[in-house]
């Protein structure tokens, strides 16, 4: 195992550990998102997928995406199977466009894992009580979004890891492949 894995998975396990103690200590309410919240985060920036401020724009997008398709389940969707389903289709959807918008600038995954903290850290409240949507909803938010930027900032802070030499597939050529030959004509005009 390399050092510096052990190091992200140290850190990040010291990370989940204080944000429970000192969230407690300051009446953040972030022991049940420390986990969630640092995990995914920790992901974020560990995966080499784009720039690390793409992947931390999409991680809120997604995060915001979901908060919102908690908004239009509490405003307008029946709290059954059914208003669960259109909301969760219509957020993944939403997730879709924003990579396309962006001309997949933003990684999809980031997006999709933004969503699924939110809703990681608030399906069962607002289950519970959804009238209280308004009031609980941006705890939840908060909560998660502090765990995942320091989960994140903890795994970003590290240099990026080429690829074992080993891990890299080599190249395969078509058979038919002319550029050789391509070239070469081009040479003797």
């Amino acid at each position: 195992m390399q050092r510096s894995t052990l190091l992200s998975g140290a850190l990040l396990a010291v990370v989940a550990g204080l944000l429970c103690l000192v969230g407690e200590a300051l009446g953040l309410n972030t022991q049940h998102v420390a986990l969630v919240g640092g995990a995914l985060g920790g992901v974020v920036g560990l995966v080499q997928d784009r720039t690390p401020a793409m992947r931390a724009t999409g991680f809120l997008i997604g995060l915001f995406v979901a908060w919102l398709g908690f908004a239009v389940r509490a405003l307008y969707l029946p709290d059954s199977a059914s208003g669960r389903a259109v909301a969760a289709v219509a957020v993944v959807a939403v997730c879709v466009a924003f990579t396309a918008g962006s001309a997949d600038r933003i990684p999809l995954w980031t997006l999709l894992l933004g969503a699924a903290a939110m809703v990681a850290v608030y399906e069962e409240t607002y289950t519970a009580d959804s009238p209280a949507f308004l009031a609980q909803s941006p705890t939840a938010a908060t909560g998660v979004l502090l765990a995942a930027g320091i989960g994140f900032l903890v795994t970003s802070l590290q240099r990026p890891r080429p690829a074992p030499a080993a891990e890299i597939p080599a190249a395969e050529v078509p058979a038919d492949d002319t550029r050789e030959f391509a070239s070469t004509e081009g040479d003797r005009a």
